[in-house]
């Protein structure tokens, strides 16, 4: 009755998951077929749409208890306690993007109730260390900002029936020289491992504005 329920509610003017390339397919494959799923791609290819859209398949499927949502936090040399406002306030910048495609996949009234519910959470990934998550379906969001103790910790706190996927543009990140590159560094070293998948998106991908192509070829990405 209860995940029945769920449903009836979660499909409330809410978008179906639709893939719109061939590497997008590709993509949802391989987070069918993995525990842990690494994506890279520029800017407009559907790294975060695709892992927001099937993570809210899987909690109005009942295949998950939970969806965990993260991204690394770049600021000024200070932490969030610094910033001024609730936490919520002081991380809520920080995951618009991808609460945005989540009222796309849920519907807004069904987002705020799930998040009131726990269903959905928001967790700084400074704040993961110590946590397990099980039955949960775990998204590290811009993930080119991580630095490699980072991924390691985030790769670590997935628990029993999870999935987790862990996207980013290696050519955009906002760290500084020094601490840059962790995320090419782990696709490299993950690659082949069993349960891990691998998915490369490129300009062909993008499904945003045409001049998006256009610019980042011109740039040189």
């Amino acid at each position: 009755m209860q995940k029945n329920r769920r449903k009836r509610q979660g499909d409330l003017k809410r978008k179906e998951l639709k893939p719109k390339t061939e590497n997008q397919f590709d993509y949802i494959r391989t987070i069918a077929e993995s525990d842990v799923t690494l994506c890279c791609g520029p800017p407009g290819t559907g790294k975060t749409a695709v892992a927001v859209g099937i993570a809210c398949e899987h909690l109005l499927s009942d295949k998950v208890k939970k969806i965990i949502i993260t991204r690394p936090v770049i600021e000024s040399g200070r932490g969030l306690g610094f910033l001024p406002g609730t936490f919520d306030e002081k991380i809520h910048p920080y995951l618009v993007p991808v609460l945005e495609e989540m009222n796309r996949r849920l519907n807004e009234h069904r987002t705020k109730d799930y998040r009131s519910k726990g269903l959905i959470e928001v967790c700084p990934l400074e704040y993961m260390r110590g946590r397990n998550f099980h039955n949960s379906f775990m998204i590290l969001d811009e993930a080119q900002n991580c630095t490699m103790e980072q991924l390691k910790m985030f790769m670590t706190r997935i628990g029993f029936n999870s999935k987790a996927v862990i996207n980013g543009d290696i050519d955009q990140t906002d760290l500084p020289p020094h601490l840059r590159g962790a995320l090419q560094e782990c696709i490299n070293k993950l690659d082949g491992v069993e349960q891990v998948g691998i998915v490369k998106l490129t300009e062909k991908d993008i499904i945003r504005n045409k001049i998006i192509s256009k610019i980042l070829r011109a740039l040189g990405n």
